[in-house]
């Protein structure tokens, strides 16, 4: 028996609602100008206190009016509904191989966190549990999902994507379209019950599955007590990983080269801009200045402890700056973020330090996941990222 579900009531959109994820922006005032731009955006329903007329308040205190925004969504027809399905979805772009998944819901107690719990959902990475109480909060005001955890089928990963691909050329029109960002193309299908549902279910569900993006969203599943959760399942050939960095503010570093090298790191002056380095080295900028920096993994250490971005969070954060990973001078900034724009916001005055990491492969991002070990925070920047706002699921 599958953990992937058809969506019992789902509403689907009609255009114009289509967002990026609340989580994919380095600003919140980035989020201000896109729900400026466009009301009906899911940002406005999902980041609520950031809606230009709200900016100030907090999330909570703005609840009530993310309900009325969907409510009246779903009645001015921004929103169609429909029962019992899944949905077919394809991600374009010139010159890039198309990526596919299968929005629908999974069994949120198939979520395993450790080699000791048993379930096909595994999620290794570290989460900020603040941002899990808002997820939470939001789901139990609208009783509706807008974001989709993002999950990497394992066990049939290239039957899947051959049967999506199929699923989707023999579909006709889509019903319904969003550009993104980067200008790739969102196209959604409606899968309703019947043979076709049935086998894209069974081989959605077919091996262990992944949390590649959305932690935070699984785990408020968990939270708050759903049991299931929206999702889009997704393939291996249809995902990348690109850089997760990082920007520090309030810099508390009087020497930066001495504090890192207390740390035991090796560090050397870069002649030329930081940019993202080669795994096994990292790139910060600072006050103009460009270095190159190995940072000591610690004798013995595990795999995963030896990744780039745990000595980022051990030695350069915690031993050499003193900072928690969660500490709010802080910013994890994804892929769509280039090393210009990162060193921008130093030259600006907005951010002290750039951190420029190598992205963490898909090879090693699923050897981690499947060996049932703990990635840090913030390490994987999937690339096309599902889109918000696109299909919603109903919880009552």
């Amino acid at each position: 028996m599958t953990v992937v579900h058809p969506i019992s009531r789902a509403w689907i959109t009609t255009g114009g609602t289509g967002a990026q994820n609340y989580d994919e922006f380095a600003d919140d005032a980035e989020i201000t100008a896109i729900i400026a731009e466009n009301p009906h955006s899911a940002l406005a329903i999902e980041m609520p206190h950031r809606a230009p007329e709200s900016v100030g308040r907090s999330f909570l205190d703005c609840l009530p009016e993310a309900a009325a925004r969907l409510a009246e969504e779903k009645a001015d027809g921004s929103y169609t509904p429909a029962e019992q399905v899944v949905v077919l979805y394809r991600i374009s772009a010139p010159g890039e191989p198309a990526a596919y998944g299968l929005w629908a819901m999974v069994d949120t107690d198939q979520i395993s966190t450790r080699a000791d719990e048993p379930g096909l959902v595994i999620r290794n990475e570290d989460v900020f549990i603040a941002k899990v109480r808002e997820r939470v909060a939001l789901a139990e005001a609208l009783q509706t999902l807008l974001s989709p955890v993002l999950l990497l089928q394992t066990g049939k990963g290239d039957e899947l994507h051959t049967a999506l691909a199929e699923a989707t050329d023999k579909a006709g029109a889509p019903a319904a379209t969003d550009v993104d960002q980067s200008g790739r193309t969102h196209a959604i299908w409606l899968v309703p019950e019947g043979p076709l549902q049935d086998e894209l279910t069974a081989l959605a569900g077919g091996g262990e599955l992944v949390v590649a993006d959305g932690n935070h969203r699984s785990l408020a599943a968990q939270t708050g007590g759903l049991p299931r959760f929206l999702a889009v399942v997704t393939t291996p050939a249809s995902v990348a990983i690109q850089p997760y960095n990082r920007l520090v503010s309030e810099l508390p570093a009087t020497d930066l080269v001495q504090q890192l090298t207390a740390a035991g790191a090796r560090v050397e002056e870069l002649p030329r801009p930081a940019a993202i380095p080669a795994k096994g080295t990292i790139e910060l900028y600072a006050h103009g200045t460009s270095y190159a920096v190995v940072l000591p993994a610690a004798e013995g250490a595990s795999a995963v402890d030896s990744l780039d971005h745990a000595l980022v969070e051990r030695v350069l954060l915690r031993d050499a700056l003193g900072l928690d990973p969660g500490d709010k001078r802080i910013s994890y900034v994804g892929g769509d973020y280039p090393a210009e724009w990162l060193r921008g916001e130093v030259d600006a005055g907005r951010a002290e330090l750039a951190i420029l990491i190598a992205p963490v492969t898909v090879d090693d991002f699923v050897a981690v996941n499947l060996g049932r070990q703990k990635l840090p925070r913030k390490s994987t920047w999937f690339t096309p990222k599902a889109r918000g706002g696109l299909v919603l699921a109903q919880l009552d």
